[in-house]
């Protein structure tokens, strides 16, 4: 559940609710072992944001698991990160602000900032306008240390939405391998696209109706958009890249559908909503 408030053209109030099951606390009961307490997964990717909201707040709830679960590709920052970056989109398209820029006024963090006036420049935000029937949304997401911001660009077409390009920037503190920095951070957005997507779970009868591809559907080769993607070394720490640049793909998505369609999402898979081509 979230709530907000504008003001005088800015973000003045976030707060956001959050209730899921504990991953660690199924995981580990599998296995015979307790986990007590309370479980940051809950919050993983919410709570942490680098953003100087005035009133600003973040609450976790433990509900109780209705099937056992695991953990998805960046943990709890996989939901989080759509949550949470989706309702600060709303907020500031309510406040008439520009996505970038306020993201940009709003991240009190150097990093977290860097990266976004990266992505920014990259994409060629500021440029000409993408005409009709296209658009553009950014997301950002601190995870697991990393701050990481994608721009992902659609086209409506006749069919459905069509994903035609992703720009991601992330700061690592230390890229140790260019390369594979570049092949994770392309699969992880892919990956985080494709489950936003059409990615689902569903169950029958006690038992999981997926059970194969044919029933459970990964992006396609023919959807994968161009991906182009940065890697800042501002700061001495090697940090991990192969999860943070997941969290950020489903709101950029989202975000970029609402500026092509004028159509908010705010559950996934998306195809439950929307065409994709």
């Amino acid at each position: 559940r979230m709530r907000g408030a504008v003001k005088d053209g800015q973000v003045d109030t976030f707060d956001l609710g959050i209730a899921m099951p504990s991953v660690m606390s199924s995981q580990m009961g599998r296995l015979g072992l307790s986990v007590p307490g309370p479980d940051a997964m809950i919050v993983a990717g919410a709570w942490e944001q680098p953003f100087g909201i005035p009133n600003y707040r973040v609450t976790g709830y433990r509900s109780e698991p209705l099937a056992p679960i695991s953990s998805w590709r960046s943990v709890g920052a996989s939901t989080n990160g759509f949550f949470h970056d989706c309702a600060l989109d709303e907020l500031i398209h309510a406040a008439g602000a520009d996505p970038m820029e306020e993201r940009i006024r709003l991240a009190w963090d150097d990093n977290s900032r860097a990266v976004l006036e990266a992505v920014a420049e990259m994409s060629g935000w500021d440029g000409p306008s993408m005409g009709p029937n296209r658009g553009r949304g950014v997301a950002f997401c601190l995870s697991f240390g990393v701050p990481c911001a994608e721009v992902v660009e659609v086209t409506n077409t006749d069919r459905g939405i069509k994903i035609d390009k992703v720009y991601g920037v992330a700061n690592v503190g230390r890229i140790v391998d260019p390369i594979n920095f570049e092949r994770q951070m392309s699969g992880a957005i892919v990956w985080g696209l494709g489950h936003a997507m059409a990615a689902e779970i569903t169950h029958s009868d006690g038992m999981t109706d997926q059970v194969n591809y044919d029933g459970f559907q990964a992006m396609r080769l023919h959807q994968a958009p161009d991906i182009q993607v940065r890697g800042l070394e501002l700061g001495a720490h090697v940090r991990g890249i192969g999860e943070p640049p997941v969290p950020p793909a489903a709101p950029a998505l989202a975000n970029a559908i609402f500026a092509a369609t004028g159509q908010r999402i705010r559950e996934m898979p998306f195809n439950k909503h929307i065409n994709f081509v």
